[in-house]
């Protein structure tokens, strides 16, 4: 079943809407070229002649969130929407992202104009199927090609964040970046800096989580735009590997293929992790007499991979889970040497099957030996919830009944018995209470 079928018909409803006042309108952008592709889109835009008022008036329920650049949002009935927006050119982009005037146009031909890639370029009629092609993007999407529309140092001049679009796109599809393009990108990368952290981050999940992660961050390298977005990722290139363990290569190649090993889809969370799972080593890169090594690069990974998610905005949910799959990765090297209560603290991570892929990518971008992998699933499949995280056998009142004072020692006493009772010495509160009796004496 074609779950998108139903916003496509409302988008498809708004456009005979306006056609039936008087109006022209198409489908635009994205949409149609996903369409073209054989793919579903994941929104739907419509380009018109009306103008944003008069949009409004047709659509009484309509969002106007940007009607001064000629954009409104007309609901659908199952909560998405449908961008709506008038033909224009614009005029000047100040800022690097916002047209400083935008002058209406009744020409689709015009409006096409001041878009981004030729892909994108198109319009379709989605009663008879015609396709309105006026920069040459059918012949794009055939050869796989990213090209910008008309000069490619005004169009990323416009807005910078297209730099990384292009990036994006020709990963996602498989598609060269035409040279021009190309080439305008690399003289043009240092300005990607103007571009606000958010949308720079959310233009780096989208690379990593669509599936191609490794051709995206070849492309940013190519493109000169690495050291300008992650300069720690930047510096991974040409850092050295003990080649016992891995015999993949440099840190920077090691992490391409890691991304590469990801589940699909991929949490974001999980992706970001991967991706800053050794930035610690390139600032801890040491030759030592018997082999390379890297002191201490998980504590110092988690510091700098902090400090990214700081610079880039993420929330702090995100942050805590991104820094504790940074902090955790070298731990399964000790997983079978591990007591039972140790173990099974371990799997009480939150999110522990994001861990256990990241271990499983860093294995097979490495060394390929999985035999850690399997036997920490398998102890996690045997193991009952229950068991892994039990109800405690002791409280604190408890150690306060028995003569205990509140205060540090409270703690050490607590994990006394919860490591006996995870380890199956302590079954029930009276073996408990007996233990805590004999081996911490009031």
């Amino acid at each position: 079943m074609d779950t998108e079928a139903p916003l496509k018909d409302f988008a498809t409803s708004i456009v005979q809407a306006l056609r039936q006042h008087g109006f022209q309108a198409y489908l635009a952008g994205g949409c149609v070229r996903d369409l073209l592709l054989g793919r579903q889109p994941n929104d739907y835009d419509v380009a018109t002649d009306a103008k944003p008022q008069q949009v409004m008036t047709i659509f009484p329920e309509t969002y106007a969130v940007g009607a001064q650049f000629g954009v409104v949002l007309v609901p659908a009935p199952d909560g998405a929407t449908v961008e709506v927006a008038t033909f224009r050119s614009d005029i000047g982009y100040s800022d690097g992202r916002h047209p400083d005037q935008v002058r209406f146009s009744q020409h689709p031909r015009e409006d096409v104009a001041r878009r981004d890639f030729t892909i994108n370029g198109m319009m379709l009629d989605p009663v008879t199927g015609e396709v309105l092609d006026f920069v040459g993007g059918r012949d794009d999407l055939k050869a796989g090609i990213i090209r910008a529309i008309g000069d490619p140092a005004l169009r990323f001049a416009e807005d910078k964040l297209r730099m990384l679009r292009a990036v994006r796109f020709a990963a996602r599809f498989e598609y060269r970046i035409e040279p021009a393009t190309f080439t305008a990108m690399q003289k043009l990368a240092p300005e990607i800096a103007v571009v606000s952290s958010e949308r720079v981050r959310d233009e780096l999940t989208r690379m990593l989580t669509e599936g191609h992660a490794p051709r995206a961050f070849c492309l940013l390298d190519e493109s000169g735009l690495l050291p300008h977005v992650l300069p720690e990722i930047f510096s991974m290139k040409g850092v050295e590997q003990p080649p016992e363990f891995h015999p993949e290569g440099d840190v920077f190649v090691h992490t391409l293929l890691l991304l590469e090993n990801l589940p699909h889809p991929c949490p974001p969370t999980l992706a970001w992790g991967a991706l800053l799972h050794d930035v610690g080593k390139p600032s801890t890169f040491r030759r030592a007499p018997d082999r390379i090594r890297f002191d201490n690069h998980v504590e110092v990974g988690v510091k700098i991979a902090e400090e990214i998610c700081q610079r880039l905005r993420f929330s702090s949910d995100d942050t805590k889970q991104i820094l504790a799959l940074v902090d955790n990765h070298m731990r399964f090297t000790h997983a079978t040497r591990m007591s039972a209560a140790t173990l099974k603290r371990f799997f009480r991570l939150p999110a522990f099957d994001d861990h256990l892929a990241l271990h499983r990518a860093d294995c097979l971008a490495s060394h390929g030996d999985l035999a850690t992998y399997e036997f920490v699933r398998q102890k996690r499949a045997e193991i009952p919830p229950k068991e892994i995280r039990p109800a405690p056998l002791v409280t604190g009142d408890d150690l306060i009944a028995a003569g205990h004072r509140p205060g540090p020692k409270f703690r050490e006493i607590l994990n006394a018995v919860e490591d006996a009772q995870l380890e199956g010495r302590l079954a029930s509160r009276d073996a408990a209470l007996e233990f805590v009796h004999r081996e911490f004496p009031a």
